[in-house]
């Protein structure tokens, strides 16, 4: 590493001097060991632009794009070698693009801001020249944290940043990128906290502001969200951002009407926005409202045929069938090279479900790969780092560990956690349970995770990690007071009925703190057999989280982990979870949810059999199916695929396969 380190520098140096020929030998000459090595890439594509070798810039800046696709530098480059060819479309496009990855992109700004001028597009121009403005002002610091923010580089991103405000303790673009870093970590107390006393500073920031929403929205502070983003639309109800952000934060609250009508306020400003469309087809679809859904998809795509979202959304209401004249403009728009990484992953999943309606497996299975695939080069996850994790809790959390501190908890009885993996069938359970006179369904809640976090800090997962080690220090006072506080955050998303359901499926890894702070909580497992719930997952693209579906050989090590830890739970929590397994409750509906009642000790309901009937948002990739009675066709989906999933077999294992034969 240190010798790449010092070949780059020199090779920085080189172009320092100007010796843009000898840049590119000694660039070559590495990457012929390292040929994925985007730095290395970066500066000869720079090089030979410098040398007007145009040719060898392209196919150097291609190589880059295939191996890191949202490289906001590498983006940059591109427009600067189409405004030195003169193609000034091409170099816009690519500015965009550039600062759409890396907002930092000072260069790019400038460049738009001239391209702009040149066109007479002053208004634009102006707001180029403004960021660029801005951006340059910064402290050379926080401009570095910003590049390594939007470069994946979180960790050094937070060391600069902390070290930073250190020394400058209330600066305000320091603690809202901090909050940023917090953020992408998940820790969104901290941002939540950093944002706050931000504003307390500087109020008058808008920006602060538009970030302090997203944070209460991810922790699902919705009533927060509504009240900060109204303040703004207070303060000018004609801006189209503002009425953007109270509609959607109005609907998170259940207020359609008024989230519909800031909608048609947005689009009768900005006509046919299809951000805006977008938004207002996921409101109509939580509502279920299907096929006013679809037209808001539909208008998006109109609007901005490269607008991958609106396909996938259609994608995802999972009853939807594409039309020949759609699958052919998707197919097209993949071929595209100026499609963002983003918009070109929606195809991907969106042509995958195309396909696979009309019985085109391998057509199918070569979209979805290629979905997966790139949008985990851009997650970054690894396998090995969750089988660590997973591995730690059963180390630590024995059953010595609830002997000594369990009942310590507050013992609210409220709370029903839903857990196991997405896609098998969690959201199906929860109407079922919702659909009981003495139940609140919820969502997919965030607060054990985020206590989790609290609890680990920053730390990577390995033996002597602080969490869940700490569970054995914790005081009774600390176990109660978690536990009252998870059931006090989490009241404004209840109705009023004695309990309420958390189906945040990534809270099998936390059973152990669950259990410790809420020892009467009931613990439900829905399962489902691992190649179709694997497979399932695959072929879903997750809004956010969930970065182990992201390839067959990761999603299928998931799920053997996911069992051998709930297997230790089943160990050292004897009879303290139902296990529910989704192909048996498609077969036999009514015994599994007596089952379920008897488990929750509540009385038997016929709601729960007309589960499909019941009135209530569901924000879930199945919130279509949840709305029809059960059907048995989903169950063997994955067959058609088996020619493709021998890797997914292997990474399951032959123990796993062994207990869900096929």
């Amino acid at each position: 590493m240190t010798d790449t380190l010092d070949i780059q520098k020199n090779i920085e140096n080189l172009m320092r001097q100007g010796k843009f020929a000898e840049a590119i030998r000694q660039s070559g000459d590495r990457l012929k060991d390292d040929p994925e090595n985007v730095e290395l890439l970066y500066m000869k594509a720079v090089s030979a632009r410098y040398l007007k070798d145009f040719k060898l810039a392209s196919n150097t800046l291609n190589d880059l794009h295939n191996i890191q696709p949202d490289f906001g530098r590498a983006l940059q480059e591109e427009g600067h070698l189409a405004r030195d060819q003169g193609v000034f479309d091409a170099a816009l496009s690519a500015y965009e693009r550039a600062c759409r990855a890396n907002p930092a992109l000072i260069a790019s700004w400038r460049a738009q801001a001239d391209i702009l001028t040149r066109e007479d597009r002053p208004e634009e121009a102006h707001k180029a020249k403004f960021q660029a403005d801005y951006l340059a002002k910064l402290p050379t610091e926080l401009l570095t944290v910003s590049h390594l923010i939007h470069e994946g580089k979180i960790f050094k991103a937070e060391e600069l940043c902390r070290f930073f405000l250190q020394k400058n303790p209330h600066h305000i673009e320091a603690m809202r990128l901090l909050a940023d870093i917090a953020a992408r970590f998940g820790v969104f107390n901290e941002a939540d906290f950093l944002l706050e006393s931000a504003i307390e500073f500087d109020p008058d920031n808008i920006q602060l502001h538009l970030d302090y929403i997203q944070v209460l929205r991810k922790r699902q502070k919705f009533a927060a969200a509504l009240k900060e983003a109204q303040s703004l639309y207070d303060r000018n109800p004609e801006n189209t951002v503002f009425q953007s952000h109270l509609a959607i934060e109005s609907m998170q609250t259940g207020d359609h009407e008024r989230a519909f009508e800031l909608f048609e306020k947005v689009l009768e400003k900005i006509p046919n926005d299809p951000a805006t469309l977008t938004s207002r087809g996921h409101a109509f679809k939580t509502f279920g409202r299907h096929d006013e859904a679809i037209e808001s998809y539909k208008s998006a795509y109109r609007s901005k045929p490269e607008h991958g979202d609106a396909y996938f959304s259609l994608a995802n209401l999972k009853t939807y069938q594409f039309t020949d004249e759609e699958v052919t403009e998707m197919t097209m728009l993949i071929d595209r090279r100026d499609i963002g990484s983003m918009d070109r992953i929606n195809l991907y999943f969106s042509l995958g479900k195309a396909l696979e309606d009309r019985e085109d497996y391998a057509g199918a299975f070569k979209n979805y790969e290629s979905g997966n695939k790139l949008k985990s080069d851009l997650a970054g996850y690894k396998s090995s780092e969750m089988t660590t994790e997973l591995k730690i809790q059963a180390e630590i959390c024995t059953s010595e560990l609830f002997q000594m501190q369990g009942e310590k908890g507050y013992d609210a009885p409220d709370p029903i956690f839903i857990v196991g993996l997405p896609r098998a069938g969690s959201t199906l359970l929860e109407q079922i349970i919702a659909s009981h006179s003495q139940v609140d369904g919820t969502l997919e809640l965030p607060n054990i995770l985020s206590l989790s976090y609290q609890l680990r800090g920053r730390a990577r997962a390995r033996s002597d990690t602080h969490y869940p080690r700490i569970l054995h220090d914790l005081t009774q006072e600390k176990l109660k007071k978690f536990g009252e506080k998870f059931i006090e955050d989490t009241r404004i998303h209840r109705q009023g009925s004695p309990f309420f359901i958390d189906k945040m499926p990534n809270n099998f890894r936390h059973i152990a703190l669950i259990k410790l702070i809420l020892p009467n909580a009931k613990i439900i497992d829905a399962r489902r057999h691992p190649m179709a719930c694997c497979f399932s997952g695959f072929k879903q693209h997750f809004a956010e989280g969930q970065e182990f579906t992201y390839g067959l050989e990761n999603i299928g090590t998931y799920y053997k982990d996911y069992v051998e830890l709930m297997d230790h739970w089943d160990k050292v929590l004897p009879n303290q979870i139902l296990r529910v397994q989704y192909e048996d409750v498609v077969a036999d509906t009514e015994t599994q949810i007596r089952r379920v009642l008897d488990y929750l000790e509540l009385p038997f309901e016929d709601a729960c059999l007309e589960f499909h009937k019941t009135k209530r948002s569901v924000r879930t990739a199945s919130s279509e199916q949840v709305r029809q009675p059960i059907f048995k066709s989903g169950l063997e989906q994955w067959r058609n695929f088996e020619p493709w999933l021998e890797p997914l077999k292997d990474a399951l294992g032959p123990d796993i396969m062994k207990r869900y034969p096929i």
